[in-house]
């Protein structure tokens, strides 16, 4: 077989290949989540089996495509009933399989936990364009998702400084439209609430857990203000300040008191134990002579 491919400029979407050589999913649920994954956003919260519909497939073909996406992970489907007992449908569509608490935190608007990268990158760049790749100035254009302009949120902070910890709460606070576009804040506003999330980061929590307290369990029926929700989150759910350290016991040192040496474990900086301060009346008395009642006679008691 001979082949002949040529990667696309603009105008394309990018196909795992996990997706592509899956065994269990058959074609029409693989050009069915193709398809949808590269709808622009404004065609995206349409029902899929709209989506179906104009690419032709007929009512049991899509039945069988949907079947075969949720049992593999790609789809997962929550139905819930709403004010006045109206029932709805929510649809999550991956290109990647999750589990069903990973797409409940896609849902409730949390990132997901990203898997950890098993390849190691290769140091350095090619000198040449690879055969049929797109130039780097079109596949920056092309990014899904481009680059955020906000700083790393999960940049720690150094120890000691304030104005670094209100830095980094500042920026935590403006990454948060990047999960929820619910909380888009303002620079004004996340400087208002900086100080609130700084004591978060005072408190030893990294900016990581502070961003997974603001984003997750969000209310089912939408955030009427986002300064307000975060505002009331920061203070009420800010964790307990750590406990300090037992300060550690003294080590035995040698009493400088009379008599033998011997040692004792002082509290401060005492240089005599307890029985040498306190004086002889601390020492303990000799025990009381027992003299039987025929010694007595013999060594003759006065008045006997």
């Amino acid at each position: 077989m001979l082949r002949h491919a040529i990667a696309p400029l603009r105008r394309f979407t990018k196909a795992s290949h996990d997706v592509v050589r899956h065994p269990g999913l058959s074609s029409d649920a693989k050009i069915l989540l193709l398809y949808v994954q590269g709808l622009p956003e404004c065609e995206s919260a349409r029902p899929l089996g709209d989506h179906a519909a104009k690419l032709g497939m007929k009512t049991r073909a899509y039945q069988r495509a949907k079947e075969l996406l949720e049992a593999c992970g790609y789809l997962h489907v929550w139905r819930w009933q709403g004010e006045g007992g109206r029932w709805s449908t929510d649809q999550l569509l991956s290109n990647v399989t999750l589990t069903r608490e990973e797409a409940s935190r896609l849902r409730n608007g949390a990132p997901p936990e990203e898997p950890p990268n098993e390849r190691t990158p290769t140091v350095g760049e090619p000198d040449q364009r690879i055969v049929g790749a797109p130039p780097k100035e079109e596949r920056e254009k092309n990014l899904p998702h481009p680059p955020s302009e906000a700083p790393d949120a999960a940049a720690p902070a150094p120890e000691g400084e304030p104005e670094a910890e209100l830095a980094a709460a500042e920026r935590v606070l403006l990454s948060l439209r990047h999960s929820n576009r619910q909380l888009l804040i303002g620079v004004r506003e996340a400087r208002g609430l900086a100080d609130a999330a700084a004591e978060w980061l005072r408190r030893g929590i990294p900016a990581a857990e502070l961003r997974h307290a603001l984003t997750t369990g969000l209310p089912a029926d939408g955030i009427r203000s986002a300064v307000g929700f975060l505002r009331y989150r920061l203070l009420h759910k800010l964790p307990a300040a750590p406990e300090a350290p037992a300060r550690a016991p003294h080590g035995l040192v040698i009493c400088e008191g009379p008599g033998e040496d011997h040692v004792f474990r002082p509290v401060g900086d005492e240089t005599h134990c307890g029985p040498c301060r306190i004086g002889p009346a601390s020492r303990p008395r000799p025990p009381a002579r027992v003299v039987s009642w025929r010694t007595l006679l013999q060594e003759g008691v006065p008045g006997a």
